[in-house]
């Protein structure tokens, strides 16, 4: 962005998405990924509330079946990742949102919702049948994204 026009953004390097720009094609660009990313909005939402009604779904099956309101740990943590999976498509769809209304990505929120989909993903593991290369290389994952959301927190305050 110009000197002119200072984004209140601009402590935030590489994060501004630099909407306003002097050339008409890429500002016509722009506008179109905009729509794309309403249309993305709308889709989740969508998910949304696909997803809620699949958790009441599953979770009415489970209770309805022998033995009768009872659930076994495997319907739990089922039920559990039916819930997590809702959950991060509400943490994209507030990642959507923040995106539209101020143009800059949110990567601090971002880096939640990984952190929130990776435990997602540690909570329903079949210790039966994945390999232990499989575990260490999602513990990995979860302390990268640890690290990097406790730097972005750290820098912020």
């Amino acid at each position: 962005m110009s000197s002119d026009n200072p984004s209140k953004y601009e402590h935030e390097p590489g994060h501004d998405l630099h909407l306003e720009h002097e050339d008409q094609t890429i500002r016509f660009l722009h506008r179109i990924i905009r729509v794309a990313v309403k249309i993305l909005a709308v889709l989740m939402v969508l998910v949304i509330v696909w997803g809620i009604g699949d958790v009441i779904y599953v979770l009415y099956q489970r209770l309805a079946e022998p033995p009768f309101l009872l659930l076994q740990i495997n319907d739990i943590l089922a039920t559990f990742g039916a819930f997590l999976a809702v959950l991060i498509a509400i943490e994209i769809f507030i990642n959507i949102s923040m995106y539209l209304s101020t143009n800059v990505i949110p990567v601090r929120l971002v880096i939640a919702t990984a952190l929130m989909a990776i435990s997602r993903k540690v909570i329903i593991f079949d210790f039966d049948r994945i390999t232990p290369q499989y575990i260490y290389a999602t513990a990995a994952v979860v302390l990268a994204l640890g690290i990097t959301y406790w730097l972005i927190t750290k820098k912020n305050t």
